[in-house]
């Protein structure tokens, strides 16, 4: 049984996540759990989901704590006091999705040993019911936030920047905003009121889903705008002409004030050459694809920073969970001194394309095969995830997302991109006939 993909579980609303799910996957928590603290984002199907697992916890003798809607990041922190976190959110998908996120009291998500040890509980149907007066109790606590934002302010200074913060209607409502104003920014909030269907755009912080935000950072003359999706894990920015940054380029700046001569910095295969190139004196670790992943491998090599092109950084004396919180105070304080788009024109720069083509679950696998076999003498081949072939000018990786049922292609060349990308596009139509 395979629950868990890139980032946790995730699916469509009583189709792929059910109440009877997340019932079992409570169960199979606490049977080894004594105490979990749990919240959700604001979309539609959070509650029903948090109840079910709240059921499942509780019946196995575990405490249960309710923090309600918080972000992701907030309910990663809080979860240090306790044996776990439980986070209902989808992240970045559409109001349709939902899904569960695991925690770990050091802040990183549950690695893969433990995702597979869930899983295997809950196909065996290995559960613990405890007696009636065995039961767990179940309570609330109220300072989250304020926990969260005082920790991130006592390891942040000051910044004057006036900010557009575009909330998407997510998590981030609750917490983004007043600490920035707290920092001393002048801010100027876009959808900042929480509301589940995302009324407003996509709660993914991609370039095409930021018009309005563009737009606002122009016509209020702001330094810079800041794009959070559904749970505020995910952070990306726009640059005061209105100017999108890509998430390579957003996390070659990051990693330039985060890691030091030797530093070593932990990145997915999908991560551009801009990296590699604006870092000459730090060791690079590609891993697959997910936050998880990255955090993972961030501990294990000891780190100093890591993150995704997506938009989740990782800072590592602050926590291994993307925090797109922390992440947004941590930018305003590079950009005190030094204007977003002057920092960001001293980053080489290489053309890439990105887009995704749909795919069933069930045909990844035996298409991903055909994908290797046809790109195989292509150039030097990596199998991380998916299947990355490196180029005398460029690279192309052709991988299953984790998330969703899409097949990812990027390509990033010196010259000629356009025919790189659709060499791998042709490649991956050919192999869904």
């Amino acid at each position: 049984m395979k629950l868990f993909g890139s980032s946790g579980i995730r699916g469509i609303t009583n189709k792929d996540v059910t109440v009877d799910l997340a019932l079992q996957v409570g169960m199979a928590l606490g049977r080894s759990k004594k105490s979990a603290v749990i919240g959700r984002d604001p979309r539609v199907a959070g509650e029903m989901i948090e109840h079910a697992i709240i059921s499942g916890l509780v019946s196995a003798g575990c405490n249960v704590i309710r923090v309600g809607v918080v972000t992701t990041p907030t309910l990663a922190y809080t979860a240090r006091n306790y044996d776990c976190g439980v986070m209902v959110t989808a992240s970045h998908n559409p109001s349709e999705y939902v899904g569960i996120k695991l925690w770990n009291p050091d802040g990183m998500a549950f690695d893969s040993a433990q995702q597979e040890e869930i899983e295997k509980l809950i196909e065996k149907e290995d559960f613990v019911h405890s007696k009636w007066d065995m039961l767990g109790n179940i309570s609330t606590y109220e300072n989250a936030v304020r926990d969260h934002m005082d920790m991130i302010k006592a390891n942040s200074s000051k910044s004057t920047l006036k900010v557009v913060v575009d909330c998407g209607s997510g998590a981030g409502c609750t917490i983004t905003p007043f600490l920035l104003r707290e920092m001393g920014c002048e801010v100027i909030t876009l959808n900042a009121q929480l509301d589940g269907h995302f009324p407003a755009r996509n709660p993914e912080p991609s370039d095409k889903n930021l018009g309005l935000l563009k737009k606002a950072v122009k016509e209020f003359g702001a330094d810079l705008g800041i794009a959070q999706d559904g749970d505020a894990d995910r952070m990306m920015a726009v640059d005061e002409n209105g100017v999108f940054l890509a998430g390579d380029e957003m996390l070659a700046i990051f990693a330039r004030f985060e890691c030091k001569e030797g530093s070593k910095l932990s990145v997915p295969v999908d991560t551009s050459m801009i990296v590699d190139d604006a870092l000459p004196g730090t060791e690079i670790i590609r891993t697959r694809v997910g936050d998880v992943y990255v955090a993972e491998k961030m501990k294990e090599i000891k780190a100093d920073f890591g993150g995704e092109p997506s938009g989740s950084w990782i800072f590592p004396r602050i926590s291994y969970c993307p925090d797109g919180i922390y992440a947004a105070a941590r930018l305003v304080e590079i950009l005190q001194d030094k204007g977003l788009a002057a920092i960001r024109a001293e980053l080489p720069e290489y053309p890439t394309l990105r887009d995704t083509i749909a795919c069933e679950d069930s045909r990844k696998a035996k298409l991903m095969e055909e994908v290797r076999y046809k790109m195989a003498g292509m150039g030097e081949v990596s199998d991380i995830d998916g299947i990355r072939v490196e180029m005398e000018d460029g690279w192309v990786l052709v991988r299953p997302s984790g998330t969703e049922p899409k097949i990812r292609i990027t390509a990033q060349a010196r010259k000629n991109i356009e025919e790189l990308y659709s060499m791998a596009e042709n490649i991956v139509m050919e192999s869904l006939k």
